[in-house]
């Protein structure tokens, strides 16, 4: 671009975790957003359902937007949307699968009437206002994502996105090394790295070594196979429909996503599948087991998913027979550990055997690996290094190889989210005042409306319980009418503790004879503390107490 003037880089998510990544490019008159993604919830999010980045900045500047480029369909790029869309105008863009899949999301939310969707190919340019942007065709889990190159007033601006090198990679789906080379050769003033796998020294395994794993796997196999992978790694299912037709299986499908990603690939032609693999889960009944396959979602134990319904034994269609061999064919993401393991579990326990990364080359990453990552730095060269997409020891580590790579270390910025930086036209750069970014919990239709201290009251439902007094004055007299009753929900097992609960009901009323008529607040409060006080000393427990006095 010919213009000059600072750029201020803002990131709303994605630096400092996994997931939720989401970034601003802000000149003095326009504003693009690279990437609009959500994170799923930690164990401790009690009844949430994801997890979306604070989007004040953003529409805040709503008038000087001018695009929201995606770089891949993975919903830590892409799922946040539906809650940006309503509240700013601007196109989207992306490639044509990535495309397909915002379209059938905001289908979902009645959105996608409302929004501009506008596809790109690898190598176009785009003019956004005074940025444009170059996508470069990059290999990760997922086809069609895309590296960005950004030309911005202040100097060129290189973003891998998600990414890892793969010099032979099946169905074409590789890293265009050269654009990159191409694009940075008058100067990269700054690029910004994935940095998920840094810690992993060397080369991450390309998908024909995983195709040679799984190919023996199924030439072995002596029963059905169940295998489950992330819904949008259209490779890999390609694999599985590939070696099911090789080895004379049929393959069925349990999994809402994994159904609708299938269709949207087959409707596209990014998915080719041999006439009569593809079968309804109901015909697989009537064949012997030796020639069947069943790809399943759950590979993160997601409570309603289809592995962990057929772990647990609830699966409408699917029971686990001895003999069956179980793929978990995806990476454990932290967080899910513990739910993966007890799927895992379950299915010993029924009698399965189970095969994941750590015990068999049944996976291969989408992220680079160190060397990989060092390979981009000495492409691009760039003036200043900023590390994206990982937990904070990913972005310091990824800020000491770009060192090692010819960066100044003064020039290596480990940002977090919130922390806007200015590039200067001369090169130099300014840390401005903290955006406002936060985790936002979406609960149903609820967005927002759950913060931290309605997480900590359902922490302490879900540990210690809840007990309810409910009691009926009549406030001219001063007279119990009804009760005190005394309820639990969640703290103890009522039949074995009716004597607690007796000798609650004669503290409630010993209170209620020494509280001042017509005090109803003064009632409650002292309910409330004596019985906490009382549960404490018997049982070593703090439920939350409710007084319900009714006066009439």
């Amino acid at each position: 671009m010919n213009s000059t003037s600072p750029v201020t880089l803002t990131p709303l998510g994605g630096l400092g975790e996994i997931g939720m990544n989401c970034m601003t490019f802000a000149s003095k008159d326009h504003m693009i957003v690279v990437d609009c993604g959500l994170m799923f919830p930690d164990d401790y999010m009690l009844g949430i359902d994801v997890v979306i980045p604070r989007f004040d900045h953003i529409i805040a500047n709503k008038e000087k937007l001018r695009g929201i480029v995606l770089t891949h369909a993975h919903e830590d790029h892409i799922g946040a949307l539906p809650w940006l869309l309503p509240y700013v105008d601007a196109p989207v863009y992306g490639s044509t699968f990535t495309l397909a899949l915002v379209e059938n999301k905001l289908r979902e939310h009645d959105l996608d009437r409302f929004v501009e969707l506008r596809e790109v190919k690898a190598n176009d340019r785009v003019e956004m206002g005074d940025m444009a942007v170059n996508f470069f065709p990059v290999c990760h889990s997922i086809i069609q994502g895309f590296g960005l190159g950004i030309e911005t007033p202040a100097g060129r601006i290189v973003h891998t996105g998600d990414f890892k090198i793969d010099t032979n990679p099946l169905h074409g789906n590789f890293t265009d090394i050269d654009s990159f080379r191409e694009f940075s050769r008058e100067g990269a003033l700054l690029m910004l790295s994935d940095s998920t796998n840094v810690e992993r020294e060397g080369h991450s395994p390309n998908e024909r070594e995983i195709m040679s794993a799984l190919s023996e796997i199924f030439k072995d196999a002596r029963g059905r196979i169940i295998i489950t992978l992330f819904s949008s790694h259209l490779q890999r299912m390609q694999e599985v429909f590939d070696l099911a037709w090789q080895t004379g299986r049929k393959v069925a499908v349990s999994g809402r996503s994994i159904m609708s990603n299938i269709e949207t690939a087959r409707r596209l032609g990014y998915l080719s599948i041999a006439e009569g693999v593809y079968v309804d889960m109901d015909k697989l009944v009537d064949l012997p087991d030796e020639e069947c396959v069943l790809l399943v979602t759950g590979s993160q134990g997601e409570p309603l998913s289809a592995l962990t319904r057929i772990a647990s034994g609830e699966h409408r269609q699917l029971k686990i027979k001895r003999g069956d061999l179980v793929i978990l064919s995806s990476r454990f993401i932290p967080g899910n550990v513990r739910a993966i393991t007890r799927v895992i579990n379950n299915l010993y326990r029924l009698g399965a055997e189970v095969l994941y990364e750590r015990i068999a080359s049944i996976h291969a990453s989408g992220h680079a690996f160190k060397e990989e990552l060092r390979l981009m730095l000495e492409t691009v060269r760039p003036k200043f290094f900023v590390p994206v997409h990982g937990e904070y020891r990913h972005l310091v580590k990824h800020s000491r190889l770009a060192q090692t790579c010819g960066v100044a270390t003064e020039r290596c910025l480990t940002l977090e989210n919130g922390q806007p930086v200015t590039f200067q036209p001369d090169g130099t750069v300014r840390f401005e005042d903290n955006a406002p970014v936060d985790k936002i919990y979406v609960d149903g239709k609820g967005v927002g409306d759950v913060g931290a201290t309605v997480i900590k009251e359902r922490q302490l439902l879900g540990g210690e319980g809840l007990v309810i007094v409910v009691m009926v004055v009549d406030g001219e007299n001063w007279e119990i009418l009804v009760g005190p009753n005394v309820e639990s929900k969640g703290f103890v097992f009522e039949q074995h503790y009716s004597h607690l609960l007796d000798d609650a009901k004669c503290i409630v009323l010993d209170i209620f004879e020494n509280t001042p008529p017509g005090d109803e607040t003064k009632l409650k409060e002292r309910i409330r503390s004596s019985l906490r006080r009382f549960f404490r000393k018997i049982l070593e427990r703090d439920p939350v107490v409710v007084p319900l006095v009714v006066v009439i």
